[in-house]
């Protein structure tokens, strides 16, 4: 597999749909231009180009002198910061690939990642907003035993601080050098538990995403782009997000949270002319814009949209309010981006999520027998392309199937074509969650449930939220007193998973309905508790 892949991407290379590039030479090369202009900013400093190149060398040299090597896998938790841009390129420089934990993920998540993975290092934050990560990395280290160092922020006894002093000054020429074929990190999706889906990223083909990207959504040297989710994810770090921003030489600001008050402090005070989010995002940020006294500092020149569905109303909101075009997006962590374009009718922008950015994309719209439905109908949307991964890292069970017999990834998701070739994405063929633009998989939480002792049986499933798009909503039939949801929640803390799994709601029934092959009919459940069905 590896020598296939290295031939593919030499093969796009030559062929000019992806650059011959790794992280380190994409860094270099936009740093030697941009020199003192600044690069980064968050609450406590503001980076330059060419500081950013020099600290990121000095701390890949300092984790070089504490035996991180080419190829090592690290984990790699830590909140939107300047420290997390350096050490994310420190480490792509370096060669050693992150694995991008949220920072909501606890324990259970990166266990679960660490067993697959098995990092030699964890790289995160002392504490932040309340939450002792240093501590948490310090309990998983010790059940994971490939962990030979964790680096911190701070100094502690148990760790190494990422400002320590270091006896080199920069990687030695002897040091094996990552080539552009080679995996460059690691992103999470869908469920972070049981069998994790782990995408590999190549650096060619990273890099080419977050160029296009930045192309399609004309982002420039000009651009200063506020990012307020979690860089963690690849929408905002890579499409065209960070990554995309600083290859085009601009300016990104790291804001801690989505939250009005502070991503409209940061529009007025450093003028950023762009940002991302999504749509339950979208509709905060219009109602909390109302209670504004005077709006007309909060121009943007564009917003970028993804990860579900936009509503017609809070678009045209979002861009008065705003004075603003919105550009809606459909990515997948394993391939295929789009975007519609800066010149789209509201039509276009509005109703559909664009076309992909590569000329070398291609998709087909299938029916459930793998054929090809006519143009305007409704299918699963399958994709290959330049920049399109290979399969889950270390996942045979997952990559079963994954791919059709002439390459095309099955993305799982429905979708239809319109007359002009731009995607409209329709929901998921297979199940899935979509609450606030988190991707959570209902079998995972299920299995967590189904540990608490008051619990006979549960199925999780999604319903409509005015304020989250789709609610975490776990319909159970208890075993003996029913109790609160409260009480769910507090129970699934001490199994110590991500915040943002939690039920939103709790339903007892009598009953749940299965189809005749032992599996429960969700689809009916659905409706029995939207009242749509008794």
């Amino acid at each position: 597999m590896k020598e296939t892949i290295r031939k593919d991407v030499e093969n796009y290379i030559e062929k000019g749909f992806l650059l011959n590039q790794t992280f380190g030479d994409a860094l270099y090369e936009i740093c030697r231009k941009k020199g003192t202009d600044i690069a980064l900013i968050d609450e406590k400093k503001r980076m330059s180009y060419m500081e950013l190149l020099r600290e990121s060398n000095r701390i890949a040299a300092l984790m070089y002198e504490q035996g991180l090597r080419k190829g090592d896998n690290v984990l790699l938790h830590m909140p939107n910061s300047v420290e997390y841009v350096t050490v994310l390129f420190a480490l792509l420089t370096l060669g050693a690939r992150p694995a991008l934990m949220l920072p909501d993920h606890s324990e259970t998540e990166l266990l679960a990642i660490g067993r697959v993975l098995e990092p030699k290092a964890i790289i995160t934050v002392k504490e932040e907003m309340g939450v002792e990560y240093g501590q948490q990395a310090k309990r998983v280290a010790e059940e994971l035993k490939s962990v030979e160092k964790i680096f911190l922020d701070k100094e502690a006894d148990y760790a190494v601080s990422i400002y320590q002093k270091s006896t080199l000054a920069l990687l030695p020429f002897s040091a094996e050098k990552p080539q552009p074929y080679d995996i460059a990190l690691f992103l999470l999706s869908g469920g972070t538990t049981g069998i994790p889906k782990i995408i590999p990223r190549l650096h060619a083909a990273y890099i080419t995403n977050a160029v296009l990207s930045a192309k399609r959504c004309c982002v420039t040297e000009e651009s200063i782009y506020l990012a307020v989710l979690s860089t963690s994810h690849d929408y905002p770090l890579c499409a065209p997000g960070i990554f995309g921003t600083l290859f085009a030489g601009g300016k990104c600001i790291l804001a801690k949270t989505a939250s009005p008050e502070e991503a409209f402090e940061w529009i007025r005070k450093e003028k950023a002319t762009f940002t991302q989010i999504v749509p339950v995002i979208a509709g905060l940020w219009v109602e909390a814009a109302t209670q504004e006294k005077d709006t007309s500092s909060l121009k943007l020149k564009h917003i970028e949209v993804g990860a579900a569905k936009l509503e017609w109303e809070i678009a045209e909101k979002l861009e008065n309010t705003f004075s603003c075009k919105i550009f809606q997006g459909y990515g997948l962590g394993e391939g295929i981006t789009c975007f519609t374009a800066i010149d789209d009718s509201d039509e276009i922008t509005r109703r559909t999520q664009g076309k992909p950015i590569s000329q070398a994309d291609k998709i087909r719209i299938v029916d459930a027998n793998g054929n090809d439905v006519k143009q305007g109908e409704a299918g699963e949307l399958w994709e290959t392309g330049p920049y399109t991964f290979y399969g889950y890292y270390k996942s045979p069970e997952r990559n079963e199937g994954l791919f059709s017999e002439d390459g095309y990834l099955k993305t799982g998701d429905k979708a239809m074509l319109t007359p002009e070739g731009n995607i409209v994405i329709l929901g998921r063929v297979r199940e899935q969650i979509n609450r606030a633009g988190e991707n959570i998989i209902p079998e995972e939480i299920e299995s967590f449930i189904r540990q608490w002792e008051y619990v006979k049986e549960v199925a999780v499933i999604g319903i409509p939220d005015e304020q989250l798009g789709e609610a975490v909503c776990a319909v159970v039939i208890s075993e003996g007193e029913e109790k609160k949801l409260e009480n769910l929640c507090e129970f699934l803390a001490t199994l110590k998973i991500a915040r943002y799994k939690y039920p939103d709601r709790l339903i007892y029934v009598d009953k749940i309905p299965y189809v005749n092959v032992g599996k429960v009919d969700k689809k009916k459940l659905k409706k029995i508790i939207l009242g749509e069905e008794k």
